[in-house]
């Protein structure tokens, strides 16, 4: 059975390592994506990485998934506090969804408190930085019946 699992994000992590480092560090996404191909490897997982500035963009590579993935981990970045259609997309998942958001939401603006992703959500990491990747792939491994860790 596959072990495929989408990390999906939305807009700005191309640009980590250089928008805000203050609030997300100084990690890119190709930094990301090494770390959590390195674990995937090691909890019997693959990992494909999808990014997209577009909300369309987004609700395609969750549409994708459907057929494709056993798990999905999304940053949706700013549309997690906006978008219907991206939480719409996931609710019709039949696979677990880890929510990861960078930095502390709840540190942030008042307008990003609220998340419509969290409601559709198996679990959701805060404020871990880039670290909350490698512990949503961790996550999803025990929710698969597969913790190596």
């Amino acid at each position: 059975m596959s072990r495929l699992i989408y990390v999906i994000n939305g807009p700005d992590p191309d640009l980590l390592g250089t928008s805000q480092p203050e609030v997300h560090g100084r990690e890119t996404l190709a930094d990301v994506e090494r770390d959590c191909r390195a674990l995937a490897k090691t909890l019997d997982l693959e990992v494909v990485f999808h990014q997209s500035n577009l909300e369309g963009g987004m609700i395609d590579f969750i549409h994708d998934a459907r057929a494709k993935a056993r798990g999905v981990i999304i940053n949706a970045g700013g549309y997690s506090h906006t978008s219907i259609g991206i939480h719409d997309a996931l609710k019709i998942l039949d696979v677990p969804i880890i929510e990861v958001h960078i930095s502390n939401i709840h540190q942030r603006e008042e307008f990003r408190h609220n998340s419509y992703i969290s409601r559709v959500a198996s679990g959701v990491i805060i404020g871990c930085g880039t670290q909350g990747y490698q512990l949503g792939l961790q996550r999803l491994a025990r929710l698969l019946g597969n913790d190596r860790t």
